[in-house]
Formats: C-alpha cells, sequence, structure tokens
C-alpha cells in the first residue's frame, strides 16, 4: 500500500471532485472577474483606444477619464443626490423595521397573520406595476397640497421605502424570533418598559440582522434605476440616471461611463467588505434556532 494512500483521510472526497472543484472555481473566478478587468483597462484608455478594437492589452494607460467625469456631467451632484437618498432610506427603513418587527415578533394582536402574508406578498409583483400609481399619486398631493413628492429627494425616498421595507420587516421579524425571549423578561424585570427592552436589550443582540436590513436598504436604492429615472428632474437625478449624461447626440464616452461606474461603485464595494461578518451572520440568523 503506498503512502499515499496511507496518509489520505477515509473521509475525503474523491480527487476527481477536488479536481472538478477546482476547475469550476476557477471558471467561475474567471467569468467574474474578466468584466472588471474590461471595466478597468477601458476606464484608463483614451477614447480613440476604446471605440477602436479592442485590446487585452491596452497600448496607453491615462488617468484622463477620473478627471473628465466630474466635469462631462455633474457627477458630484448625482453622487450628493444618490448619498442623501439612500442614506435616508436606510434609516428610515431600518428604524420602522425595527418596530413593526419587533411588535409581530413578541406580540400577538388581531390581523397579525393578515399583516405578515401582506408585507411577504408585495414581494411577488414586480415594481413596474408600481410606477404608474405612485406617479399619479404624488402629482394629486403636489397639485392637493403644495406638498411637492415628485421630483424630489423626499418622493424618491418614500418610493424607495414602498419595497425596501417589506424585505427588511419579514427579515427582521425572524430574526427576532430568534432572540430568546428571556433576554426581554430579565430586562421588564430590571425595570426597563417595552421600548427600553427593544433598545437596551434585543437591538444589540440583534445587531447582524439589523446590519443586513441596512445593506440590502443601502444597496436597493443606490443602483435603482426605474424609478429614479421617472421620480426625480435635473436637480435631483441619481447616480444611476445620471450616468446616462455621458452619452450625447455625437458621442459615448465609453472610457468615462467606466470610470464613473467604477468610482460610483466605490462606497457599495467598501460597505460591503466592512459589514461583511454581519451581513452573512444576519442572513442566516433565522435559519437554525
Amino acid at each position: 500500500m503506498s503512502s499515499s494512500s496511507l496518509s489520505r483521510s477515509p473521509m475525503a472526497p474523491p480527487r476527481s471532485f477536488i479536481w472538478s472543484r477546482r476547475i469550476f472555481l476557477t471558471l467561475l473566478t474567471g467569468f467574474v472577474l474578466v468584466p472588471v478587468y474590461v471595466m478597468l483597462s477601458s476606464s484608463l484608455k483614451p477614447l480613440s483606444d476604446v471605440t477602436g478594437k479592442f485590446r487585452w492589452l491596452p497600448s496607453g494607460l491615462t488617468i484622463r477619464p477620473y478627471i473628465d467625469i466630474w466635469s462631462t456631467v455633474p457627477l458630484a451632484k448625482y453622487f450628493m443626490n444618490s448619498l442623501i437618498v439612500s442614506v435616508a432610506a436606510t434609516l428610515c427603513s431600518v428604524v420602522i423595521a425595527v418596530f413593526a418587527a419587533y411588535s409581530v415578533s413578541r406580540y400577538e394582536f388581531r390581523g397579525k397573520r393578515v399583516f405578515t402574508v401582506t408585507v411577504l406578498s408585495t414581494q411577488m409583483f414586480p415594481g413596474i406595476l408600481f410606477l404608474l400609481p405612485l406617479f399619479l399619486l404624488y402629482v394629486n398631493i403636489g397639485n392637493a397640497t403644495g406638498i411637492a413628492l415628485f421630483g424630489s429627494r423626499g418622493g424618491l425616498i418614500l418610493t424607495y421605502l414602498t419595497f425596501s421595507l417589506p424585505f427588511s420587516i419579514w427579515m427582521l421579524i425572524g430574526y427576532f424570533d430568534s432572540v430568546p425571549r428571556d433576554l426581554d423578561e430579565a430586562a421588564l424585570v430590571d425595570g426597563c418598559g417595552p421600548l427600553g427592552a427593544l433598545l437596551r436589550v434585543v437591538v444589540p443582540a440583534a445587531i447582524p440582522g439589523i446590519v443586513a436590513v441596512a445593506v440590502y436598504a443601502f444597496m436597493t436604492a443606490w443602483g435603482e434605476v426605474l424609478f429614479a429615472s421617472v421620480m426625480t428632474n435635473d436637480s435631483t437625478r441619481t447616480l444611476a440616471v445620471g450616468l446616462q449624461g455621458y452619452s450625447t447626440l455625437n458621442d459615448v464616452y465609453w472610457n468615462q461611463i467606466m470610470a464613473a461606474s467604477l468610482v460610483v461603485s466605490v462606497p457599495v464595494v467598501a460597505g460591503f467588505l466592512l459589514l461583511q461578518r454581519y451581513l452573512v451572520a444576519g442572513l442566516t440568523a433565522g435559519a437554525v434556532k
């Protein structure tokens, strides 16, 4: 018997499986990284090289596209609009979802099952079904009250809440169910009210789930295009829509589009990397109790 067979554990997977896994992961990594490389290399090329025959190795590199992206379109204004809308939508979604999910998880009330089913069923409908009703609703509210929801950041924040809140509430209900009720009871015995027990005991124990909800809400608002293209104007336009400004009647600045796409991806990628462990824990916490 050879030494290699003796050193091999009886529970180890077959070598064919190991090599198949390596090949599959290598192909998957290439499938993911090749588009990123094309974006990065195109963002460092002059426009004439990008519109010409594609080369895997650029003949010349320049950082000029990263400088021109701020003057070709008002990218800084679009960036600020996206940041304000995304952060505000995330904060509102997290705060409302925490109180709603805690109420459903800890208390019995009439219509509880109907509420949870309704919240979950809203995820079955495509967002485009809500576009026209929200547009008409905002216009009518503006005409009747003078409150400008259409074309404003506030209206866009409310719009994003309509499809980030249901998922956030549903996810936090499952997470709060996994938090032992003994913690609430201990807090009540120590003199905390229901609100104090939530804020001082349950919320700290549910940080991974809350972070996962916050990341989901932020990413949904940051990259949304459909509603932002209809509900905004020149002063409130977000990044996802503003990137269209690099395409003119005369030319398409592909190198600047690639550079701007990489720049606007930095906040999401950085936030995901910083909060990755909380995100994974929050998404898997309700699976095993």
